[in-house]
């Protein structure tokens, strides 16, 4: 069995669903299971909804009304039958949302967040699954939410993959399946999210617990580079890449592969290949067992809107390992993702993502303890199997306000 993930730019429009009825008649979609984000930019549109709800609930019809306008666009170009029962079962989804933002007693932004936010591929899949059946493609649309359970950790829950793995066997492999990708659910039946980007997480969890034979993410990008192109003007495509480099790569920030995605994957030697969705009979890149990256060529990491900090101690005594463990508790405790530390005797460097606010209430505390100095939206460049030509290019124009240099990374933070 197979795990196709398609993510929002395969499915932004009603040509880019054909599109995706043309990848599965050129690849074959037998014994094949489709994980589907939601379309375009629909995850924006959904938290532009949330917002709303937080702080000027009179804007919610309005931001509700651009998503129906948006997904009935869609709908009625692929079906131009009004009376096609597909138009009831989005409004049917519209209703749940509104229902929910008026029943929620909850203040809880991350419960809301997670509630909401993945409507969005629940209504992806279903156009999607009711388009496929019109053009005569069989298929059975699933709940992933009934499958892969989770913890109560809304916007970021882990797996419970005893209780998935016991789901996901009740699902029939012989019938093209197609799922949500993003999403779980708790022990109380409340929606979670698994992070961001989560879709191609999902893809690897089912192909775990589904012992599939390979996971394929179609993208709008030959395969992975050793770049980004939408920060980098010249990027090489990397045909082969070990899991263990390939979980490198995702570890600093990588953005074609989710970081959990790998593991399971790795677990079971799944091979996992990444390919476009333009043209999708080209080799693309597979992540596999193997020794490394080939071709061998430095790779670009950036990671923007990051925040710098350097603490020292008040006194000037050393900062030890007490030291150190509280301020790992801190980060934990206001949800702060650190992606880098440099260390001295009397004082720490650590570059760190605010991606759930957490960054006031964590100076408020630090100052009474630390001498803090800090600088918000600095970008973090990390260089895999880097050289002199490679290094320059970043140095060149930027202040530098750190660098961590090893022997095949170098990471610099830069203004």
């Amino acid at each position: 069995m197979r795990v196709f993930k398609f993510g929002g730019a395969s499915v932004k429009d009603a040509n880019a669903v054909k599109n995706v009825v043309k990848v599965l008649r050129e690849v074959g979609y037998d014994n094949t299971l489709l994980v589907v984000s939601a379309m375009g930019k629909t995850t924006n549109a959904m938290e532009d909804i949330i917002n709303a709800y937080f702080n000027d609930k009179q804007e919610i019809p309005a931001k509700v009304s651009e998503l129906v306008d948006y997904h009935h666009a869609i709908v009625s170009e692929l079906f131009p039958n009004a009376s096609h029962t597909i138009y009831k079962e989005i409004k049917v989804l519209i209703d749940e949302i509104n229902g929910f933002l008026v029943w929620n007693k909850s203040p809880n932004y991350n419960f809301v967040y997670d509630q909401i936010v993945g409507y969005g591929e629940l209504l992806s899949t279903t156009i999607i699954s009711a388009y496929l059946k019109e053009i005569g493609i069989a298929n059975q649309w699933l709940d992933v939410r009934n499958y892969i359970k989770t913890d109560s950790s809304y916007r970021d829950t882990t797996v419970d993959w005893e209780l998935t793995q016991k789901n996901v066997t009740n699902i029939d492999k012989k019938v093209l399946n197609i799922t949500q990708g993003f999403l779980g659910s708790d022990d109380n039946n409340f929606t979670t999210t698994l992070g961001r980007e989560g879709s191609d997480y999902t893809a690897a969890i089912l192909a775990y617990c589904l012992n599939a034979d390979s996971v394929t993410i179609w993208k709008d990008v030959p395969g992975v580079l050793n770049a980004d192109p939408r920060y980098f003007e010249e990027t090489q495509l990397l045909n082969n890449i070990s899991y263990r480099e390939a979980i490198e790569l995702a570890f600093y920030g990588a953005s074609v592969i989710h970081p959990k995605t790998l593991q399971p994957l790795q677990r079971k030697e799944i091979p996992l290949h990444v390919k476009s969705f333009v043209n999708p009979k080209d080799k693309g890149t597979t992540v596999g067992k193997g020794v490394g990256i080939e071709p061998k060529v430095p790779c670009f990491i950036v990671k923007k809107n990051q925040v710098l900090m350097k603490l020292s101690s008040l006194d000037f005594s050393f900062i030890v390992e007490d030291s150190i463990s509280e301020l790992f508790k801190l980060f934990h405790q206001h949800k702060i993702k650190v992606d880098l530390i440099q260390n001295s005797a009397i004082s720490f460097s650590v570059c760190i993502d605010n991606k759930f606010g957490g960054l006031a209430a964590l100076l408020q505390q630090l100052k009474s303890k630390f001498k803090v100095v800090h600088h918000e939206n600095v970008s973090l460049y990390t260089i895999r199997h880097f050289d002199n030509k490679a290094l320059e290019t970043l140095q060149n124009g930027h202040e530098l306000l750190l660098e961590q240099r090893g022997t095949e990374t170098v990471q610099l933070v830069v203004k």
